[in-house]
């Protein structure tokens, strides 16, 4: 085994012991992953530097999101880009019965998405569209909506507001700069929310939101 399968199985192994999995989701996840690196060079579909720990960067980042909406089966992902988290949320929910809509305005990476959904047998549907332009469709047809490095808060919240007023649960990944994201959102927000510390990145945390109502001008 080279260093570099070496490097990724360490990765690999360590993603599944923050996130466990079955033995089929672990396997349809590689196919995520092989096809992701397949398609890198020339789609861009994830940072270079990211794809020697892919597996704890980007699958088991993604996976722990599942946790802080667990009775959740029907999801929304905004700005899906190279299916993180949406397409790994797919992958686990074809497991439980749920299914998970995908909105990314760029049409090459739309391609990848709805390529590796077929090949992973993922319940996933990929919109070709601007957020703006779709987001409040899905009021009513969903119970969670995520995005991750998409946006700040405030316009996360802009984004979601019809969802979150409708008991949508919001579960968004963010990095270090939460708390100042916070702060101005609540100039303009009464945010409903609780922060959990991130299994994969310890400057990192997941903001869950059951409800945001726009703050009187």
């Amino acid at each position: 085994m080279s260093s570099v399968d070496s490097e990724d199985n360490r990765d690999r192994l360590r993603a599944f012991r923050l996130t466990p999995v079955s033995r089929e989701t672990e396997e349809r996840l590689a196919i995520l992953v092989g096809e992701l690196r397949r398609w890198q060079k020339a789609k861009n579909l994830v940072s270079d530097a990211t794809l020697n720990t892919v597996w704890t960067r980007h699958v088991a980042d993604s996976l722990q999101l599942l946790d802080h909406a667990p009775h959740a089966k029907q999801w929304l992902d905004l700005g899906s880009g190279g299916g993180f988290p949406g397409l790994v949320l797919g992958i686990r929910l074809a497991e439980l019965g749920g299914h998970i809509d995908l909105v990314e305005s760029n049409a090459r990476k739309c391609a990848f998405l709805r390529h590796a959904a077929r090949l992973t047998g993922a319940p996933v549907t990929v919109h070709t569209a601007r957020i703006e332009d779709v987001v409040d469709d899905f009021v009513g047809k969903v119970e969670a909506v995520t995005a991750r490095a998409l946006a700040p808060l405030p316009l996360l919240l802009d984004w979601c507001k019809e969802l979150l007023r409708t008991g949508v649960t919001g579960v968004f990944p963010k990095g270090q700069h939460l708390e100042a994201e916070l702060t101005a959102a609540a100039k303009y927000w009464k945010i409903q929310s609780t922060t959990f510390p991130s299994l994969t990145d310890s400057a990192a945390a997941i903001l869950v939101i059951g409800g945001a109502e726009k703050r009187a001008d």
